[in-house]
This record gives C-alpha cells, structure tokens and sequence, in this order.
C-alpha cells in the first residue's frame, strides 16, 4: 500500500509509520514540525515538511492517514480560531488532495471532545455536545469527510479515538497526561490533578490504536469508536503510573478547567464488528511499555 500520514512525525503519526513500513507499505509523511519531531520519522519513509492547510500532492497514494490536528483542549479555547484553521481548513485540504489522487482518508477524530458527558460508554449514535472549540472543530471536519462520502460516493473513515497514551507522546499537552504522571514520578517530582480526580477516561495504548488505524484502510466509510470500553479514573492513573514505577505519591489539587468533561468511555462495539479490531493492551503493560520509552 502506498500512503501519506499526515503528522507523520508526532506522537500518533510516527508510531503509525513504523507499522506501516514494517508490513512493506511505501509511506510519505506531511508534517510542518511545529509539534512532530524530525527524529520520530523512520528514515525509510520520504518527509515533506509542509502546513497541510496550504494543500499537498498525494498522487499515487491509496490511503491517507489524517493524524495531523491542533489536538490540545485549552489551546482551543484560548486560540479557537487557530483551531478551527488546523482542524477544519486543514482537513478540507486533506480531502481535497485525497479526491485529486482517488485516495481513501482515514481521520483520527476525538470520542471524549465529542460526545461531552456520558452517562456510560457512548456508541457512534450517541448525542454529540462537544464542550470545547476542539470537539466542536473535529466534529466539523468529521462532517466534511461524511458530505465528501455523499457528495462524491467516496469512503473515507473517522475513528473517534479515546485518550491515547504510549512512547513518543510528550508529556506537554493536557492530553498527555499518562506521560505526564510518568516522567513526574520517575523523577521525584510532584504531580497536580485539575478537578476531583474522579473524572474517568478511557486510556487506549498507541498500539492498539495503530492497529484500528490500519484495519480501516479499505473499510467501508463510517464512524468507529477506538478505546478499551472501560472507564478509568484520572487518580486511578496515577495510582498505576506509581505502581508501574514502583513509588508511593499523592498528587495535589487544581480546580478542574473549562472544556473538561467528567466521564468519557467509549462502546466499540462497531469497531470489534465491523473492523474486527480491539484493544488487546491492558493499562499496566501500556504504562510499563510508555516508561521504558519515558527512560530511555
């Protein structure tokens, strides 16, 4: 298979990537470096450094893996318009190098920025109340990818990814926060969690979520949710990021922050059917695997 990665170079990206090659597929990787790392690209793969939003060639590609996203909650409310222009402007040009080249795009989306509160995992079908300018944005351009479906009889996917975490993901963003908790502890330093800690996630290893990812290339074009299913509480990570390592430390307190919602999980029941993909890493083995990579 050939195929384009988009933000190839960051967190979710690179680990794609170096699956991708692995099986034999050519991969060209479109990334401006503003928060991917030249280093994460594999050298097999070819690099063009460019802002998505100003439109790429993809011609002879099969699929395009569409990773690349202003993907930070607080970000997006403090710039939403930077936001919207990342994560709907970009994805526009996305599928207009797609439709140029007769490719399929496959769009990592967000389940938790979209669904807003659950009352327990959400389905595909659940009511959609994004709480910040980032769900609103990916539900946009979730939107585009379905009218392109209509519109031009394409079949391009969205995979509403839960809270993903594992090695390469920089312990920066609000979404990082299993690496956050694990680079803290390891090195002795204290720990802050906004809100009451109670508020549940559902933390799905990178891993796993390459493997959704390529299990929807060729698939029919719809919405597929990718998580574990299983609800965890954010002092529930913590509590397993110091057991991984080995430590006994309370975090602190913060007042929670706007855009935050108190519980997100994730049915994946259509992924499981449909894509005959789950995830298969358990919290512990997917903290131990991101420490080692935290240590190294």
């Amino acid at each position: 298979m050939r195929a384009v990665v988009t933000g190839g170079a960051g967190f979710i990206g690179s680990n794609l990537v170096d699956a991708l090659l692995a099986r034999g597929d050519s991969v060209t990787v479109v990334d401006d470096l503003s928060s991917g790392k030249r280093e994460n690209v594999a050298a097999a793969a070819d690099l063009v450094i460019a802002d998505i939003r100003d439109g790429f060639d993809a011609t002879g590609a099969d699929v395009i893996f569409h990773l690349a996203a202003q993907a930070d909650v607080q970000t997006s409310i403090r710039e939403p318009q930077r936001d919207a222009q990342v994560n709907v402007v970009g994805t526009i040009a996305v599928l207009e190098a797609a439709q140029h080249a007769d490719a399929q795009v496959i769009f990592s989306s967000t389940g938790g920025a979209i669904y807003g509160e659950c009352d327990g995992p959400a389905s595909e079908t659940a009511t959609l109340q994004p709480m910040s300018p980032y769900g609103i944005a990916k539900l946009c351009a979730e939107q585009y990818l379905l009218g392109w479906n209509r519109i031009h009889g394409t079949s391009n996917v969205v995979l509403r990814f839960g809270n993903v975490f594992g090695p390469r993901q920089e312990a920066t963003l609000e979404g990082g926060v299993a690496s956050i908790f694990l680079e803290r502890l390891a090195a002795g330093l204290p720990t802050t969690i906004f809100g009451d800690g109670l508020q549940t996630r559902d933390f799905v290893f990178v891993g796993d979520v390459v493997n959704a990812l390529l299990a929807a290339a060729g698939a029919p074009g719809d919405i597929y949710n990718v998580g574990t299913g299983v609800e965890t509480t954010v002092i529930g990570l913590h509590d397993a990021c110091a057991t991984v390592i080995g430590v006994a430390s309370d975090p602190t307190f913060a007042p929670a922050r706007l855009g935050d919602v108190q519980r997100s999980a994730l049915d994946v029941t259509r992924a499981a059917s449909v894509l005959g993909w789950q995830a298969r890493t358990s919290l512990e083995d997917g903290l131990s695997r991101t420490l080692e990579w935290v240590r190294s």
